[in-house]
């Protein structure tokens, strides 16, 4: 490659952005890229997607390179979608660095939970993957189970297969008691809103790569960049209680 001599301030200020671009160049072609997918139902696939706001988050972090994946179907939890065809395809059909398996355990019972856990995690560590048990939250409308409830099976159920999860449920609890007025549900009361999900995300990029989402500058469109500083700050801080113990 041809640089321009430094003989004069003016080459020499276009020798040291050219230096300075080719090696941003070869440092993002260096990146080892990591691919995700994303298994689960509407909490997964609600406002665009976790995947676009995961993608977009990581894109502020230029030790990065992220491509996801998804395989979502409306109203499943894990034993419906084992029962699927395209779930398993999918985690087949290419090499996928993590997998986020998100259980919708208001949907179902805490017994089809840890044995569907069981199997996707088990076909997701035979295709060569990383599983990541994505925990969602407790809402009204199936109101049996608690949010403490739903964290105590996630605890056994990663003790038992010896599998992350990415707490989001709990994140989120702790969001509304200190900031009530946020807002992390829909109208619906059980799907997240923006908020809601930008946190989720903020949970996942924090518990796929042990990294704290607070320095990272993404903001979707509709969400205060105060709003999404304090749900990255949290998401760090869950995560970090959650590895803590009960």
């Amino acid at each position: 490659m041809v640089t321009p001599s430094p003989r004069s301030g003016v080459h020499r200020a276009a020798w040291v952005l050219l230096l300075a671009a080719t090696l941003i160049a070869r440092t993002h072609a260096d990146t080892p890229r990591t691919r995700v997918l994303f298994i689960g139902n509407s909490l997964t696939y609600s406002n665009d997607g976790l995947w676009t706001h995961f993608e977009q988050l990581t894109a502020g972090n230029p030790a990065l390179s992220v491509q996801t994946g998804r395989s979502v179907f409306p109203g499943a939890f894990l034993k419906s979608l084992w029962e699927r065809r395209e779930p398993r395809e999918a985690i087949h059909a290419s090499h996928w660095d993590v997998v986020i398996l998100q259980e919708d355990l208001p949907e179902t019972r805490v017994a089809d939970f840890q044995e569907y856990a069981r199997r996707f995690v088990t076909d997701v560590r035979q295709a060569g993957g990383r599983p990541v048990l994505l925990m969602a939250w407790a809402y009204p409308r199936l109101g049996w189970i608690s949010q403490a409830e739903i964290a105590r099976a996630h605890r056994a159920v990663a003790d038992a297969l010896s599998v992350e999860i990415a707490p989001a449920g709990i994140a989120w609890e702790r969001a509304a008691a200190q900031r009530p007025s946020l807002g992390l549900y829909a109208a619906d009361r059980e799907h997240p809103s923006l908020a809601g999900t930008y946190l989720t995300t903020a949970v996942i990029y924090a518990t796929v790569f042990n990294a704290n989402p607070e320095t990272l500058a993404y903001v979707p469109r509709g969400l205060a960049a105060a709003d999404a500083a304090f749900l990255r700050s949290i998401a760090w801080e869950s995560l970090r209680l959650w590895r803590a113990g009960p």
